[in-house]
């Protein structure tokens, strides 16, 4: 799938290990890149949600039309869909 960002800071958190790190811990780094990884390589959300790779689940609530992959607890990776072949990726935060 392709993937957009809510904001450019948060493109450089996803794509540079060391803006992760520095933001979060080396630990939340490594699985940041992993997610984004896992995204990419998707062919769909369907695909996501079916095997519950990264511990993608869809939201409820004000959030419906959103998706969470796990990252180190309690934080999660947020998303929604754009097209059948784009997601842009709206947060990193503990939404609980």
């Amino acid at each position: 799938m392709q993937i957009k960002y809510k904001s450019k800071k948060l493109e450089r958190i996803c794509n540079d290990f060391g803006d992760a790190k520095k933001r979060y811990s080396e630990e939340m780094a490594v699985k940041i890149q992993q997610r984004i990884q896992e995204l990419s390589a998707a062919d769909s959300i369907i695909i996501l949600l079916q095997f519950s790779i990264g511990g993608c689940h869809s939201l409820k609530g004000n959030r419906k039309g959103q998706y969470a992959m796990d990252l180190v607890q309690p934080f999660r990776l947020l998303f929604e869909k754009v097209d059948e072949q784009t997601i842009r990726i709206i947060s990193i935060q503990d939404y609980h």
